[in-house]
């Protein structure tokens, strides 16, 4: 994406437009903290002795990084959640989805992020859909674990891992995304009931009938992912991480690098507020799910917005975009640490792409870090019901 300064800007007041109607960029349970603390920053092909500045667009030629021992995916993926609906209940228009499907695949996106629960279903029939064309190109990661009803779809109460379950489940996977396997398959919530030796054991034949070829887990337990990776090198970790919520840095990341498993990132612009799309006066319509998270509330709104005035001032720096500098310091945390922002707009889907090219100097990487350490978010991220299923560890094997 070549895009002059002024179309940025009328991009970011449409992304205000767009946020002040009540549409969602993405979202899902996540986990409730506060952003602060100690940050972990290793060396990684994020941070530039080069004091030129880098370029802001897209290109074919998109780096490329390592999950897990050998799982070579794009440095910057696609999540693909709301492809079928948003959070407010509008249904996005089919043929733009596979539109942008396909366009990050000609940008050098290589890497699509879905589940069974979006949807339910209906996304990964339009991610199949969409990448159908260049399927054996690309990386196909998809979930499961929620209680989902594979006839009908209907989401039942609770959790489900039982191997019998996930058997099931792939099948069906593998019809909707059609396709003879999963390239990776996480767990989307561990499951309290369900020893993870033998969800593990599940997967394990799956990958020796070459349905699955990796696997990983959403927002695990520590001892839960030591646990898994006993069973079978766990390939990746799939946890909610931004400037705006970077519990993981000092856990689930140094964990991560412990074991050699990759860590992506969901959520990677904060359900767009790191876009700058969001101010004092925006309120939430209903569905929105951010409306019922307490950082986004009236009272917390102003002080939070410091982090978004930390990002602006940076992005003119930087001669790019508040997301781009987002996405750019994700990057240059680990190199195996990969971003998987969604969208449902082709500009945005253009724009993050862009934060590839975006470097910091040594010099800039510390005066930024300095200056988000400053930043304290203020409020809860989602309820209680909601955040109970995050850092849950699986019961004992018996």
């Amino acid at each position: 994406m070549a895009e002059s300064n002024d179309k940025e800007a009328n991009q970011g007041i449409d992304r205000r437009k767009f946020f002040k109607s009540g549409a969602v960029m993405a979202g899902a349970s996540v986990l409730a903290s506060a952003i602060g603390g100690n940050m972990v920053f290793g060396n990684s092909s994020g941070i530039s002795s080069n004091k030129k500045e880098q370029p802001n667009s897209g290109t074919s030629d998109l780096s490329r990084r390592k999950l897990g021992k050998n799982l070579e995916v794009s440095s910057i993926g696609l999540g693909v959640q709301n492809m079928s609906r948003t959070y407010q209940t509008t249904i996005p228009l089919r043929s733009e989805m596979h539109r942008i499907i396909r366009t990050a695949f000609d940008n050098g996106i290589t890497f699509f992020d879905a589940a069974e629960a979006y949807g339910p279903f209906e996304v990964e029939k339009i991610l199949g859909e969409g990448i159908e064309p260049f399927r054996d190109k690309v990386v196909i990661a998809t979930k499961f674990g929620w209680n989902i009803d594979q006839e009908t779809g209907q989401r039942l109460p609770g959790l489900n891992s039982k191997p019998d379950h996930i058997k099931l489940v792939v099948e069906g996977m593998l019809k909707r995304l059609r396709t003879d396997r999963i390239d990776l398959l996480y767990q989307h919530r561990v499951d309290p009931e369900v020893p993870i030796e033998d969800v593990v054991g599940a997967i394990k034949d799956l990958i020796q009938e070459e349905k699955v070829l990796h696997y990983g887990l959403s927002e695990p337990g520590l001892q839960t992912v030591r646990r898994a990776h006993n069973e079978h090198p766990v390939t990746a970790i799939q946890n909610e991480h931004s400037l705006l919520y970077h519990g993981s840095d000092n856990d689930v990341i140094p964990l991560c690098e412990e074991l050699g498993i990759g860590f992506v990132c969901w959520s990677p612009l904060g359900v767009g507020f790191l876009t700058g799309a969001i101010d004092a006066q925006t309120r939430f319509a209903q569905g929105d799910i951010r409306g019922i998270e307490s950082r986004f509330s009236p009272e917390n709104l102003p002080n939070n917005l410091a982090l978004v005035a930390l990002l602006k001032k940076w992005s003119t720096k930087k001669q790019a975009t508040p997301a781009q500098i987002s996405l750019a310091w994700l990057l240059a945390q680990k190199p195996w640490i990969v971003p998987i922002p969604g969208t449902t707009q082709m500009a945005h889907m253009q724009q993050n792409i862009g934060a590839d090219g975006i470097k910091f100097t040594k010099e800039e990487w510390l005066q930024f870090n300095t200056e988000l350490e400053t930043i304290q978010i203020v409020g809860e991220r989602l309820p209680e019901f909601v955040l109970q299923f995050s850092k849950v560890e699986a019961p004992p094997k018996q």
